[in-house]
C-alpha cells in the first residue's frame, strides 16, 4: 500500500536541509543536499512506520504560515 506524507523542510544556520513529518512524532532527518534529505526523510518514515505503526489519526495539509514576533 503507497502512504503519502507531507514534509516540512527547512535550512538550519549551518545550511543543512531539516524534514520534519508533522503527522509522525519524532520523526525528522536532516542533510546537506535536498535530494539527499528526501532519500533519507523516506528511510525515516519507513523506519517509523516498521517501528511505531500506523499514526492514529490523519492530518490535513492546510498551508504553511510565517508569523513574526518582536522578541
Amino acid at each position: 500500500m503507497t502512504r503519502q506524507f507531507n514534509v516540512l523542510v527547512e535550512r538550519d544556520a549551518e545550511g543543512y536541509f531539516v524534514a520534519t513529518v508533522p503527522s509522525l512524532p519524532g520523526c525528522h532527518t536532516q542533510a546537506r543536499s535536498l535530494d539527499q534529505l528526501m532519500e533519507r526523510v523516506r528511510e525515516a518514515i519507513e523506519l517509523y512506520l516498521d517501528v511505531e505503526g500506523e499514526p492514529a489519526g490523519e492530518l490535513d495539509f492546510v498551508g504553511v504560515q510565517r508569523v513574526c514576533v518582536e522578541a
